[in-house]
């Protein structure tokens, strides 16, 4: 079964998982576009991994609904479709590298005469091709992470799933990861992708979802949020307080530190204005430096601190 161009890679309308007395996960509504780096952040006991799994149908949700390329969640042939890279995994760890991908290669029921030269190149991708023939109990767990993520490629998926691809990586690891994901987005597939390290999500993604008990508090395109909001660090002298109270006009925030005032903004439209205004009111400026806030920032004002990643 191909998977249907007209159709969004993810589509779910209230989709709410209950265990007995707990909600893990309430309002579980999105659409996650074809081709698209999608990211899904949230503290931790969020829902995430919840909501990963019923995506998946290896649980199955107690009311709502969700479809893959406009087939339903639990369709056999549109999950052939997807690749998945679980954030705890337990590999066979008595196999070779090769022998796990060719086990793999095997459950998709890949034809062996094109299964060792896919299995070859995904390992050349990982850069694992030196340990080949290393057991995997010999991997450290980077190398693991790895060899997992060439297996979740495996069967040239359109919609992978990604659950906290880099956690195991070093820096090389997570530019690694960085470029097959933007390769991945080239060749059309779509990424979901879970990660809590939110500096690989702001340079990743397309979009961005942040859940918290259970429900969608907002999704957005990343630019979007990044250039929106503001903050100018501003450095002057004779800032006197009502001067200070007279920048209410273009912001409720403004924090004064010495020579240091911090202010927070919609946008650059009005830094010229306050500029002047601070200047034919007395203050001497020197230096006034704008800053798009950070996905932490974002994270930390939509999510709150209640819980981290």
């Amino acid at each position: 079964m191909n998977p249907s161009e007209s159709q969004p890679a993810i589509e779910t309308h209230n989709l709410r998982k209950v265990f007995g007395d707990k909600v893990a996960v309430d309002d579980l509504s999105l659409t996650v576009e074809r081709g698209e780096v999608f990211g899904f952040l949230g503290p931790n006991g969020a829902g995430k991994t919840t909501s990963v799994k019923m995506l998946l149908s290896l649980i199955s949700p107690t009311s709502g609904e969700g479809r893959l390329f406009g087939a339903p969640l639990s369709d056999p042939d549109i999950r052939s479709q997807v690749g998945f890279l679980p954030e705890h995994f337990r590999f066979h760890d008595w196999l070779t590298a090769v022998e796990f991908m060719q086990l793999h290669a095997n459950l998709y029921h890949i034809p062996r005469d094109q299964a060792g030269k896919r299995i070859s190149g995904l390992i050349e991708l990982v850069n694992l091709t030196p340990h080949v023939d290393k057991k995997l109990k010999a991997f450290s767990k980077g190398m693991l992470q790895r060899i997992g993520l060439a297996q979740a490629l495996l069967n040239r998926p359109a919609l992978v799933i990604l659950d906290e691809p880099t956690s195991g990586l070093d820096p090389v690891g997570r530019r690694l990861v960085r470029d097959i994901i933007h390769d991945l987005r080239g060749q059309g597939t779509t990424v979901f992708l879970n990660s809590h390290l939110l500096s690989e999500v702001e340079i990743t993604c397309d979009r961005v979802a942040f859940i918290k008990n259970g429900s969608i508090l907002r999704v957005s395109k990343l630019q979007t949020l990044m250039e929106g909001e503001l903050t100018v660090d501003i450095r002057a002298r004779n800032l006197a307080p009502p001067l200070i109270a007279g920048l209410s006009r273009w912001t409720e925030n403004a924090r004064l530190d010495g020579e240091h005032l911090s202010l927070t903004l919609p946008g650059e439209a009005d830094l010229p204005e306050i500029n002047r205004f601070l200047v034919e009111n007395g203050a001497d400026v020197y230096s006034m430096r704008p800053q798009h806030i950070s996905l932490e920032d974002l994270f930390i004002k939509i999510v709150g601190t209640d819980g981290g990643l």
